[in-house]
C-alpha cells in the first residue's frame, strides 16, 4: 500500500501534470466520501457523513448556498455512483490531453475551474428563476460533469477535425462528438436530471468563450492561474538571501538581456497566436510540422 501511495504523490508532484491531479483529487475525494459512508453507515453515524457529503453538494435554493458558497468548487470533485465519475473521469482524460497538449496544463485548470463555476451558476438561477424547475426541486448537484463539458468544448472549438476513433465506429471528429453530447443535454434538460443538463450547457458555454477569447488575445481565466499560484508559492521554501557586489557593467548587461527576453517571448507569444488563429480557420492539420512543434513547446512551459 505504501508503494501505491508513493507513486501517487510523486505522480501529483510532476510538473506541468494538471490532469492526472484534477483526475486524482477527483478519485481521492470519491474514494473518502465512499470510506466514510461505509464507516457510517456501521457505526449509525449517518449524520456525520451528511455533513461532510453536503461539502461536496451544491444547493439549489440560496438560503442554503449561502452558508456553503465553496460548494462552487467543491461539488465538481464528488460524485454520486462509480459510473458517474468512470465516464466523467475518460471524457476528462480525452478532451483534457488535447487542452494540456495545445494550451497547457494551466489553461486546463482554468477551464476546469470556470466549467465548474458556470455550472454551479447556472444551475442555481434555473432552480431560482424557472418556475417548472422550482416547483420540482432538487437535492443538489455533484459531479465534474460541467468542468469536463467546457474541457470538451473547448477542445471541439480549438481543433474542430480532430478525430477520436470509437469503437465500433471508426474515426469521428470531436466537433461531432461534443454536438452530440450538448444536444442529449439540451433533450434531457426536462427530464429526471433537468439541473445536471441545464449545468452541462452552462460549462459547454463557457468553453467555448474561453477558446475564443484566447484566440483574441485574452484568458479570462488567468486570475484562477494567478491565484493557483500564490497558493503554491505560499508552501514552497524561500532560498536564503544572498548579497553581492556587481559592478555597474554587469548589472548593465542583465538589463540588457532581460529586454532580449522580454522581447523574444512577446515575439514567441504573437506566434502562438497566429498559430491558433490558424488552427481556428482551417484545422490542426493545416499546420506545418515546425508550428505543430512550436505549439508543443509552448504547452510545456
Amino acid at each position: 500500500m505504501a508503494g501505491i501511495f508513493d507513486e501517487l504523490r510523486q505522480n501529483f508532484r510532476r510538473p506541468n501534470n494538471a490532469l492526472n491531479q484534477l483526475i486524482i483529487i477527483n478519485a481521492v475525494v470519491f474514494v473518502g466520501l465512499g470510506i466514510l459512508g461505509v464507516i457510517s453507515a456501521f457505526t449509525d453515524s449517518q449524520n456525520i457523513y451528511a455533513i461532510v457529503d453536503a461539502q461536496f453538494t451544491i444547493p439549489p435554493d440560496m438560503e442554503r448556498f449561502i452558508y456553503r458558497p465553496w460548494t462552487l468548487i467543491t461539488y465538481a470533485f464528488s460524485h454520486a455512483g462509480f459510473l458517474h465519475i468512470l465516464f466523467n473521469m475518460l471524457a476528462l482524460y480525452w478532451f483534457g490531453m488535447l487542452i494540456s497538449q495545445y494550451l497547457g496544463s494551466a489553461k486546463l485548470v482554468n477551464l476546469y475551474i470556470l466549467g465548474a463555476l458556470a455550472g454551479a451558476v447556472i444551475f442555481i438561477l434555473a432552480y431560482n428563476l424557472i418556475p417548472f424547475l422550482a416547483e420540482r426541486g432538487s437535492n443538489g448537484m455533484v459531479g465534474a460533469s460541467a468542468a469536463v463539458f467546457a474541457i470538451a468544448t473547448a477542445a471541439a472549438t480549438l481543433l474542430p477535425d480532430y478525430r477520436f476513433h470509437l469503437i465500433f465506429i471508426g474515426p469521428v471528429k470531436i466537433k461531432y462528438i461534443v454536438a452530440v453530447y450538448i444536444l442529449m443535454s439540451i433533450l434531457g434538460s426536462a427530464g429526471a436530471n433537468a439541473g445536471g443538463n441545464i449545468a452541462h450547457l452552462g460549462g459547454a458555454g463557457i468553453g467555448f468563450l474561453y477558446v475564443r477569447g484566447l484566440q483574441a488575445g485574452t484568458d479570462f481565466g488567468l486570475w484562477i492561474q494567478k491565484f493557483l499560484e500564490g497558493i503554491t508559492n505560499l508552501f514552497k521554501s524561500k532560498p536564503k538571501i544572498r548579497v553581492t557586489h556587481r559592478s555597474n557593467k554587469s548589472s548593465a548587461t542583465k538589463s540588457s538581456s532581460t529586454q532580449k527576453q522580454s522581447k523574444s517571448s512577446k515575439v514567441e507569444q504573437e506566434e502562438i497566436d497566429l498559430i491558433l488563429d490558424k488552427i481556428s480557420e482551417k484545422g490542426y492539420e493545416s499546420l506545418s510540422r515546425e508550428e505543430k512543434q512550436k505549439l508543443f513547446n509552448a504547452s510545456k512551459k
